[in-house]
């Protein structure tokens, strides 16, 4: 069997360029080792975790103060919130699977693994296929990191995957790892009753944000979630009623018992599989695939995306460089050089953010400024009682172009997409404050957050204003 392309890995990035490929009049096969197609993120990752956050909130809407109206207490059936992540999940699936047979993308379900630069073999039961192939894509992702005293055949701990399952909630949930998507799962656990802790062996938990952001998210979960920073877990005992956790931090070590372990330390490439270095693709020392602009690798006619590369790990991320891969190999003279990658953690409340941090911008020495407009000042956010939130710019000193953006609260995830199109458009804190927002809306504070900077606010005290 021959193929223009073969894509290793169905995930967003590779159906994504799969897809593209197939438009562009190629011929194109996809290998995926999982008896679905959709990879990490549709089948056990972002797709199903959004769809038990959407539940979270809304047990969490009926403990909120409705401003009159009183909610009973919500009844909890996690057969049917499974049956709801579940059928989520389904449906995509379906749909990319419909989309692979409209474009006549052929699909083998199996253990790729590169023979050559022009050949792979797919391992089906005990049936071994040669696949030849003109160009290929490695879109193989990446898999979390295990911790070496971790006891993972105890079914009390939990990695991203067996946490989606619901299997049971427990009264006390370690998170190790106070990254996004261990808070996420936290935000659902405990919305679904479950007393959380999260042990985070940095300085600030949701690493990448900028501590403004951050700081709103723990004020706002105080009472609902424990933050433990600066803390290490470095033993977990288990007996038969508990989980014994031994935590480190600057006032030295304790232990604490708990009935669940979420461990989510982070991910890692899955670079060194599939027989990837063996056919002389070159990899960093943590297993990345190092790749051009053009997502090529050291073997010129072999591309990688998505996971594993360098970059952020975001399907986002992986779909964009699935369609330059694509149209690269199809001829076309495109290039994957972004300005700016949003990344939203989907909890309660949002935090979300693009472009250049301040953190960044001081270790980076780029002198930049921040505008920020309260959410306690916004009329969308006063009446639906989520004053809890702000958006901020940060602009370059000079120019006032706008470097990056940060926004916690309420969907705040969703106001992202005019900042990062502002960002890669090279627009100024003018450009966005002259850009009619609507009123009342929470888009409008990224308009009044530009006339705060920009020094034509009315909504707020100016402090430019001339008097």
């Amino acid at each position: 069997m021959k193929f223009d392309l073969v894509v290793l890995g169905s995930g967003p990035g590779g159906y994504a360029a799969a897809f593209r490929a197939a438009d562009l009049g190629l011929k194109v096969a996809m290998i995926e080792r999982h008896k679905r197609i959709g990879g990490v993120c549709l089948n056990v990752g972002c797709i199903p975790s959004k769809a038990l956050l959407h539940v979270a909130g809304k047990i969490r809407m009926a403990d909120e103060d409705a401003h009159g109206v009183t909610y009973a207490k919500p009844k909890i059936d996690l057969e049917a919130i499974r049956h709801h992540r579940q059928s989520t999940v389904d449906t995509l699936t379906g749909n990319l699977a419909l989309m692979a047979k409209g474009r006549k993308v052929e699909i083998f379900h199996g253990e790729g693994q590169f023979e050559s630069t022009h050949s792979i073999s797919v391992t089906q039961d005990n049936d071994r296929l040669k696949i030849e192939f003109e160009n290929a894509i490695i879109a193989v992702g990446s898999r979390a990191i295990r911790l070496p005293f971790v006891p993972y055949d105890d079914p009390r701990i939990l990695d991203a995957t067996s946490a989606l399952q619901l299997e049971r909630i427990p009264k006390h949930m370690l998170v190790l790892g106070g990254g996004i998507i261990g808070l996420e799962m936290a935000t659902v656990y405990q919305a679904l009753g479950a007393k959380i802790t999260v042990a985070e062996l940095g300085e600030q938990i949701m690493t990448g944000a900028d501590k403004d952001l951050v700081r709103v998210f723990e004020q706002t979960n105080k009472d609902r979630m424990t933050f433990l920073t600066k803390t290490q877990v470095t033993d977990i005992q288990a007996s038969s009623d508990t989980l014994n956790v031994t935590l480190k931090d600057q006032n030295g070590q304790r232990n604490l018992n708990v009935d669940a372990v979420l461990v989510a330390v982070g991910r890692s490439p899955n670079g060194r599989k599939a027989g990837i270095p063996d056919i002389g693709v070159e990899l960093d020392d943590r297993g990345f695939v190092t790749t051009d602009t053009q997502c090529r690798t050291s073997i010129p006619n072999i591309f990688a995306i998505g996971d594993v590369t360098h970059g952020p790990m975001l399907a986002h991320k992986a779909s964009h460089q699935g369609h330059i891969a694509a149209e690269v190999i199809s001829g076309h003279k495109v290039d994957f050089q972004p300005l700016a990658i949003p990344s939203i953690a989907y909890t309660f409340p949002e935090v979300a953010w693009v472009g250049l941090t301040e953190i960044d911008a001081k270790k980076q020495g780029i002198p930049v400024k921040t505008a920020t407009f309260p959410w306690s000042a916004s009329g969308r956010a006063i009446a639906s009682g989520i004053t809890q939130g702000k958006t901020k710019l940060i602009y370059d000193e000079a120019s006032e172009r706008v470097l990056g953006a940060g926004v916690v609260g309420a969907h705040a995830g969703e106001l992202l997409g005019e900042l990062t199109l502002a960002i890669e458009f090279g627009a100024t804190l003018e450009d966005i404050a002259l850009t009619i927002h609507a009123h009342p809306s929470l888009h409008e504070s990224v308009g009044l957050a530009a006339e705060l900077g920009a020094g034509t606010i009315t909504d707020l005290p100016n402090r430019k204003a001339k008097r």
